[in-house]
Order: structure tokens, then C-alpha cells, then sequence
């Protein structure tokens, strides 16, 4: 190797590690920001902004306190942060599994997911509330034991009677995976973020917390106003339509939507010569 190629390759791999310096520096403030740890991540920033001048300007007493108090910061930091952590590795599991890992949703197309929708439709126009939670990739057994096991296909009719106020299973949450009703009456954490809205009652706090912990997606339907509200991740759409609902509920599962064909109504005279030929 002369070197002139000697000096590319230094080149190329200085470019590399700065590149991959970046893209995770990039990713990092892009998973912290509009959280909790924005203020924390400054604060850390200022300790050693502070650090470097105790160093530079001989302050042994301070350098010596700061020194040792990295130590402990470390593990604080595990600690109040640890769903947000516990998100950036999801991120990154999500980011880089293989096609083979990933599961396999779909073989029923969108008419399962359209029974979804149709019943929050019906439970929001009598203004009955509703918490649906649809497993993605991450699993939610330990949430599933905890409820009433149900191992149910996914019916219209099923949901909108489990939710009936007059029912056993109404409070609580129905799980759904693998594409069946998996267990209702699920009990599932309450979001900790204090930018949550106080608006919000129990039922929206539980379909956030959920999906902080895992990529969950969640269907809520308020019983007070019957406004329906999407969760996915840190995104809560509220006061979704029909139509809305179906194209965030398919996107999220990964499933191409198909528009439904419908047969153009009948006028009377057509419906009475078919009754005629009968």
C-alpha cells in the first residue's frame, strides 16, 4: 500500500466515524425532544460546562465533588429515565430487525381491522367508552395473563358487547393479537408524563402508558364525549374520523388499503322489476 491510498483509507474511515457520530447524536436528541429529559440533558451539559472550568481554573475542591458525583449521575440517570431509554431501544430493535424476525400481520387483509373500526364507530355514536390495544411487535403477554382470556376471533359484535356498560368485562382494556381477541378486561399502566393534558381521564392515561412502554397501538373512545383518539408511540390523534381511523389503523399495521367497492343504490322501479322476476 503506498501512500497516497494510505491516506485515502484514513480519510474514508475518519469520515465513516464521524457519520455515524452524527446519526446517532441525530437520533438521540430526536427521541428526546418535546420529553422529560430536555431539561435533564441541559443540566448535564451545564455540570460539565462547570467540570471544565473547575479543571482549567484550579478549583480542586469543586473538581474533586464533580468528579465523583459522575459516578452516581450514571445511575440516577438509569433510573428516572428509564422509559425513555427503554423507547430508544425499542427504536433502535424496530430500526434494525430483519425481515425474517418481523411478524406476520395481514392474512385476512383489512376486513378484520374494518370490524375494529366499525365497532368503535357504533360505540362512539352512543358515547360508550372503549379501550382497544392491537399488539405490534413487541409482545404483551404478561398484560394478557393479567386480564380475562378470551382467544376470540375479531367480530363486531364481540367488541361491542364486551363494552356494554351492563357487561363484566367493560372496564379494562381488550388486547388483540396475532389477529384474535386475545383477553378483555385488561388493566394496563397509566402514562407519568406530566405534559399530558389533565383532560385526559383514566382511560386515555392507560392507552398512552401503554404504548410508551411498547409499540402498541391504542383506540380509545370517550365516554363522555364520544371523540375517538388514536395513541401510537408519542402521537395522540384526537377527534378522529371514520375514514381517518381505518387509514391509521392499517398504516400502523402494515397493511395496503384496499377501497372498498360498493354496488351503486337501486331506484325503486329497478327493485320492483327484480322483485317481479323473482
Amino acid at each position: 500500500m503506498n501512500f497516497s491510498d494510505y491516506i485515502t483509507m484514513n480519510v474514508l474511515r475518519d469520515f465513516v466515524d464521524i457519520a455515524l457520530v452524527f446519526v446517532i447524536v441525530y437520533v438521540v436528541l430526536k427521541l428526546l425532544r418535546g420529553t422529560r429529559a430536555v431539561p435533564t440533558v441541559i443540566g448535564l451539559v451545564l455540570l460539565g460546562v462547570l467540570y471544565w472550568v473547575a479543571s482549567t481554573q484550579e478549583l480542586p475542591t469543586l473538581e474533586f465533588v464533580l468528579r465523583y458525583a459522575v459516578v452516581y449521575v450514571g445511575f440516577a440517570i438509569i433510573v428516572l429515565f428509564q422509559s425513555e431509554i427503554r423507547q430508544a431501544l425499542m427504536y433502535f430493535a424496530n430500526r434494525l430487525r430483519f425481515p425474517i424476525l418481523k411478524r406476520q400481520r395481514g392474512q385476512f387483509g383489512g376486513s378484520l381491522y374494518d370490524e375494529i373500526v366499525l365497532a368503535v364507530t357504533t360505540l362512539a355514536s352512543e358515547k360508550t367508552g372503549a379501550l382497544i390495544v392491537i399488539e405490534r411487535n413487541i409482545g404483551l403477554r404478561n398484560f394478557i395473563d393479567a386480564g380475562v382470556q378470551l382467544d376470540a376471533r375479531i367480530s363486531y359484535d364481540l367488541l361491542v358487547t364486551i363494552f356494554n356498560p351492563s357487561t363484566p368485562l367493560h372496564d379494562g382494556a381488550v388486547v388483540i393479537q396475532n389477529e384474535r381477541m386475545a383477553a378483555a378486561s385488561v388493566f394496563l399502566p397509566l402514562t407519568k408524563n406530566p405534559e399530558v393534558s389533565r383532560e385526559l381521564g383514566t382511560r386515555h392515561r392507560a392507552a398512552i402508558g401503554i404504548t410508551e412502554g411498547t409499540d402498541a397501538i391504542s383506540i380509545v373512545v370517550s365516554e363522555e364525549t364520544g371523540l375517538i383518539t388514536f395513541v401510537q408511540g408519542n402521537n395522540i390523534i384526537r377527534n378522529t374520523d371514520t375514514a381517518t381511523l381505518r387509514r391509521l389503523l392499517l398504516e400502523a399495521m402494515e397493511i395496503p388499503m384496499v377501497e372498498t367497492k360498493r354496488e351503486p343504490a337501486k331506484t325503486m322501479k329497478e327493485s320492483e322489476t327484480e322483485i317481479t322476476i323473482g
